[in-house]
């Protein structure tokens, strides 16, 4: 078939994957269904991770797009109503089963958009590499003062899905570094710290810099992926 942007997995047939899997590296979006703050939606972290995922898959034609994973380990968020978590260990499960289900394609590449995700994802590559399949990881960089529904998040569903901000209910949160708030996060969850499940400040968020958020990730994760391409 003639290739027209990102290859995704979603649009080709069982034949045509088979012609490019053996050369190709399915890259596979894993985000979360959680709480950020009353002011964006639940799918936050899913939408960075295929956004990114996106812009990767539509320059380098080795990659095949899976559909998103939109469930992770986001138990901190139990809190607040919504969220909707599978927890580490049936996060590290899922996505060491995808690897194994993936075996036709060169390699598996796990692009996560959220913290709370990281644990399991790094687990379950290391067990997909111990069974000797080729399998990565990689996440975005953040501000440790801004982790969670902040200025960058909200910048970058304001560049992303602009309809679905609620900009007069964006608020500041806890604006102390992660590492200032994890003892008491890990004791009694994000509800612990932040009443409005905010850790930052989302009032300066803007589109112009999400954009420029989100080509900086993208940048860092084609790079990245230099070290994933499956060769010929």
């Amino acid at each position: 078939m003639d290739r027209k942007g990102p290859r995704r997995l979603a649009e080709l047939t069982w034949p045509e994957v088979a012609d490019v899997a053996g050369r190709s590296v399915l890259v596979v979006p894993v985000g979360s269904t959680e709480q950020h703050g009353p002011h964006l939606p639940f799918t936050v972290d899913t939408d960075i991770a295929l956004a990114l995922a996106e812009r990767l898959a539509a320059v380098r034609e080795w990659v095949v797009l899976a559909p998103p994973v939109h469930y992770g380990s986001s138990g901190e968020h139990a809190g607040f109503p919504g969220t909707l978590s599978i927890g580490r260990t049936a996060c590290e499960l899922l996505l060491t089963e995808l690897g194994r289900s993936a075996d036709a394609f060169a390699a598996v590449a796990f692009v996560s958009a959220h913290g709370g995700n990281a644990v399991p994802v790094r687990r379950a590559v290391a067990r997909l590499r111990g069974e000797g399949r080729r399998a990565h990881f990689w996440e975005p960089a953040g501000d440790p003062s801004d982790s969670h529904a902040g200025r960058d998040e909200t910048s970058a569903m304001l560049a992303l899905r602009p309809a679905t901000v609620r900009r007069e209910r964006s608020v500041p949160g806890d604006t102390r570094p992660l590492s200032a708030v994890l003892p008491e996060l890990r004791r009694g969850g994000l509800r612990a710290v932040t009443a409005n499940g905010v850790l930052g400040d989302p009032t300066g968020a803007a589109a112009g810099t999400g954009r420029a958020l989100l080509a900086d990730w993208a940048a860092d994760l084609l790079a990245a992926s230099e070290e994933w391409h499956p060769g010929e």
